[in-house]
């Protein structure tokens, strides 16, 4: 769980260095699907995919820890995060701040929890 959070909080030193004006580059190319080759589509959502296997084995690390609950599916943990973490980045750049951010990780490691 340390991992994910030291992700969360270099992704909110990234988003302030750069003002906001940055994010993630897979986001970013993916709210602008409409307008880009079809080839893109599968390549961005291979991306996230590989992203959520990776999250995935990180929350299996933490189930052998006993950091989150043995019951945890962690592949669907691992796909709404990504889901929502977008959601969360494209929400920070939008009122430049990281609150959106920190919300959102609250409400998945609380979400864990359970």
């Amino acid at each position: 769980m340390q991992r994910i959070s030291d992700f969360v909080e270099d992704a909110k030193s990234g988003m302030i260095k750069h003002e906001f004006r940055r994010g993630c580059l897979v986001g970013n190319l993916g709210q602008e699907i409409v307008v880009l080759p079809d080839s893109f589509r599968c390549e961005l959502e291979n991306i996230l995919l590989d992203w959520q296997e990776r999250l995935a084995a990180c929350l299996r690390l933490a189930v052998q820890q006993e950091q989150i609950p043995s019951h945890s599916d962690c592949d669907e943990l691992a796909a709404f995060f990504w889901i929502g973490w977008e959601g969360a980045v494209l929400r920070a750049k939008l009122v430049q701040d990281v609150g959106p951010l920190d919300t959102f990780f609250r409400g998945f490691v609380a979400g864990i929890q359970k």
